[in-house]
């Protein structure tokens, strides 16, 4: 299946996962012009002044994916997701049901839903322990389905699983892949279902998600530089 039209230098998204908006600044200067794209989460969103940081980054002609993995009632992810409309965000994850999903896209105007299928940090032994019986692929899968069938625009998935959702679903749908890591992955690292840039794009991943590999690098601009021309070379 060919390549979705996406600039290369657009498909690596930075996971600002640091304490507080003043790091995420700092960080930002730093990568300057080797990130053109930024994911959001829980952590900086709980230490203030998350909005006013997401404006200044588009503002700075950067590209926003805002990780909240919306789960409540319908509703209430409905009037969540409408208050990120018309304000630069290109992504935002929702992790619910079937009811949630199409909430969401119900609101999402010009926001791009993504549905998350299974988190990379979980194996078969966590989806035992949280009762799922079948294994993570047919969940994936499922899951997968049923984002597209809701009226999101794509799904987080481990690079592990992208082969399957490239064969088995609408080449339409988008596939994110967190849990990159460059090299082998370090005994204290609580991603699972990980791959490398190359096997990511490879497997079928649109966008790759990296955040330690780039934060906690030497010098994080030369990271997310080497990481951009993998990148360069898997999608020329």
């Amino acid at each position: 299946m060919p390549m979705k039209p996406i600039p290369a230098a657009e498909r690596l998204i930075f996971a600002m996962d640091v304490p507080d908006a003043g790091q995420a600044r700092r960080l930002a200067d730093e990568l300057g012009d080797s990130v053109r794209f930024y994911k959001l989460g829980l952590e900086l969103m709980m230490a203030g002044g998350y909005f006013e940081l997401l404006d200044e980054l588009v503002a700075r002609d950067k590209k926003i994916f805002v990780d909240l993995k919306f789960f409540d009632v319908p509703a209430t992810v409905a009037a969540a997701v409408r208050r990120l409309r018309n304000r630069g965000v290109s992504f935002t994850t929702v992790h619910g049901n079937q009811s949630i999903m199409e909430a969401a896209a119900a609101a999402k105007g010009d926001v791009k839903i993504l549905g998350v299928t299974v988190l990379t940090s979980l194996d078969r032994g966590d989806l035992d322990d949280l009762g799922f019986a079948c294994d993570v692929e047919a969940l994936v899968l499922s899951r997968a389905r049923r984002a597209l069938e809701a009226g999101c625009d794509g799904v987080i998935s481990s690079g592990l699983e992208a082969p399957l959702l490239r064969q088995h679903i609408d080449g339409r749908l988008l596939v994110i892949t967190p849990g990159i890591r460059p090299v082998d992955n370090r005994p204290e690292d609580d991603q699972k279902r990980i791959v490398t840039v190359d096997q990511a794009f490879a497997n079928g991943a649109d966008y790759i998600v990296v955040g330690r590999p780039i934060r906690d690098a030497a010098s994080p601009r030369a990271a997310a530089e080497a990481i951009q021309h993998t990148i360069a070379e898997a999608c020329a």
